[in-house]
């Protein structure tokens, strides 16, 4: 026993020594890569994005299994736009190589990488594109490029948006678990999936109205770009443009030329003025980033915080917007006197609408110190999102936000079909009063019941929709007519007056300083992001978990990370539903 114990131990050492060993060797690895790349930035030199993985708000810190398994780094917003701008006043800086291997991201996501590559080529210089295949997305943010190349066995993918929503009533009518559910709004469609086979009329209505507004701007974006018409992109997603010959595709104007990866690398040659016999100088953006100096001055005694709120809202946890940890920072924030601005970048479709409430009042405990908060949405900024970002002096959000979502719902399953009837289960229950089993998952709530739980949905609907009009400055009523869980469009928003201004996250920290009449100033982020060793071994298991039911599902890991999600979920949410754009 004791040599069991005693090998077990050792083995576990080993585990550790080896795993930190490989971290420092990928770190130092990926440090020599980086110096040998480039300890300058020559003249004349291409700065290289290849969009080939997921894009985040911001970067974060790589799992061991990542490294162990070699897998691609996810790419983050606030770095490629960052390079972008940065490349956009670099005399050494000639031009920009996109290299499109299929990346994912949301909208608004790529509408800011969009407008920032529109802003580097209106500086002058010039951008190229090269894709084996182009992504509907790619394709939208790289339409502005001088030159856009597609291998000659290639295609673009340009077919329009649209909204895919999985609905599971049937399984749960199968299986014998009925969902009670409560709720404000007439649009709040998140409860759809558990209670109705298919879109509700309500539900159809909002989302054709939100995907051709977005499809609109893309559309217009790409036709601008290429010097053709709406209605040129528009037949070119209703033709299936993807499956004409690359050679049609050039007649089309979707794509300039056909060229191999090799020749337009020697089209870059000619671009730079290369030597005969010499490689382009290129760097990748990463490089770019760690040799070129912050757009903001670290030494100034000016700070604007950004804060990062991206994810579900929880209560307790360790993903997402965590209540718990998130007040606590806020707080802090209010009472650093290093702290007089905060920018709230807000990427979440919502969650509990406790943590919501709780992380508002914190918000409003920093503006009592008489300081600046502003928000600036990302691709989502709804429900509980909307609840947490309601408060600030000034909204700005891209046109492609899916934002407002004002509404309150709540569900209790009910298993007791399932248990009793199919798998053969009773239960004595033994209680002093007569709700003293409630909310349980094995009794349907009886009428008393019910109407107190749609009691307190609607006392969360008024809380929320007075947080909402007070915020805004206008009427409870002006609040509630465009709520009704109606999900809006960014622009859409601007004009009902969920938000003030249409914008990424740097125009909002510029218009942050420029209330605050910083002339210097440094940006810090929170909240921090760096992991020590032992906070990666503790994920792994959750991890390895999590990636072999991914491999073990395929197509149908989206519907099982659905139902998971509702396992633990507070009584009452403030949450839209999550839904998949192509």
């Amino acid at each position: 026993m004791l040599g069991a114990i005693a090998g077990f131990w050792i083995s576990m050492m080993m585990f550790v020594v080896i795993g930190f060993a490989m971290i420092i060797g990928s770190a130092a690895s990926a440090l020599v890569n980086s110096q040998s790349a480039s300890s300058s930035i020559e003249k004349e030199s291409v700065l290289v994005i290849d969009l080939d993985s997921s894009i985040d708000e911001r970067p974060m810190p790589r799992t061991l299994q990542a490294i162990i398994n070699d897998t691609p780094e996810s790419q983050s917003l606030v770095n490629i736009l960052r390079a972008i701008n940065i490349a956009k006043d670099d005399d050494r800086i000639e031009g920009i190589y996109i290299n499109c291997q299929g990346s994912a991201a949301g909208v608004a996501t790529r509408q800011a990488i969009a407008r920032a590559l529109s802003d580097f080529r209106e500086s002058g210089k010039w951008i190229v594109a090269y894709g084996d295949n182009y992504m509907q997305g790619d394709y939208y943010m790289i339409s502005c490029a001088d030159y856009i190349f597609l291998n000659p066995a290639g295609a673009v993918d340009v077919r329009g948006i649209a909204s895919t929503i999985p609905f599971f009533k049937g399984l749960l009518d199968k299986v014998g678990v009925e969902m009670q559910v409560f709720k404000v709004g007439t649009y709040k469609s998140a409860v759809e999936p558990y209670i109705l086979n298919n879109m509700s009329d309500a539900n159809r209505e909002m989302t054709q109205y939100f995907l051709n507004n977005i499809w609109g701007d893309i559309a217009s974006t790409i036709a601008t770009n290429r010097g053709v018409k709406v209605e040129t992109v528009n037949m070119w997603a209703d033709s299936l443009v993807a499956f004409d010959s690359p050679q049609k595709m050039v007649d089309l104007k979707v794509v300039d030329e056909l060229k191999y990866a090799d020749e337009v690398i020697e089209h870059l040659k000619g671009l730079t003025n290369v030597k005969k016999g010499k490689d382009v100088r290129m760097i990748d953006y990463a490089t770019y980033n760690t040799l070129t100096e912050a757009p903001h001055d670290k030494k100034a005694k000016n700070k604007i915080a950004v804060y990062y709120a991206c994810g579900d809202i929880t209560d307790n946890g360790s993903d997402g917007i965590v209540g718990a940890k998130v007040v606590p920072d806020i707080l802090a924030l209010a009472e650093d006197d290093d702290i007089e601005a905060l920018v709230l970048r807000v990427n979440s479709g919502g969650g509990s609408a406790f943590a919501s409430e709780q992380i508002w009042h914190a918000l409003e405990v920093f503006k009592s110190k008489g300081k600046t908060f502003y928000v600036s949405m990302g691709d989502y900024a709804a429900s509980g999102g909307y609840y947490i970002s309601c408060g600030a002096e000034k909204i700005y959000a891209e046109p492609a936000t899916l934002t407002g979502s004002i509404g309150i719902f709540g569900m209790i399953p009910c298993f007791k079909e399932l248990v009793n009837d199919k798998l053969g289960i009773n239960f004595g229950i033994v209680s002093t009063n007569a709700n003293s089993n409630f909310p349980s998952v094995l009794e349907p709530a009886t009428p008393f019941q019910a109407s107190r739980m749609q009691a307190a949905i609607n006392r969360g609907y008024e809380l929320f929709t007075s947080r909402c009009a007070e915020g805004r400055h206008l009427p409870q009523d002006s609040i509630k007519a465009i709520g009704e869980g109606r999900v809006w469009d960014g622009r859409t928003a601007l004009r009902i007056g969920l938000v003030d201004e249409l914008g990424g996250l740097d125009t909002t920290i510029d218009a942050l300083a420029q209330k605050m009449n910083y002339k210097k100033y440094q940006v810090v982020v929170y909240p921090e992001t760096e992991q020590t060793f032992w906070d990666i071994i503790a994920e792994m298991p959750a991890r390895v978990q999590a990636n072999a039911m991914r491999d073990e599902l395929g197509s149908f890991y989206p519907v099982y990370q659905e139902v998971k999600r509702f396992e633990n979920l507070d009584p009452i949410q403030a949450r839209m539903l999550p839904m998949t754009v192509k």
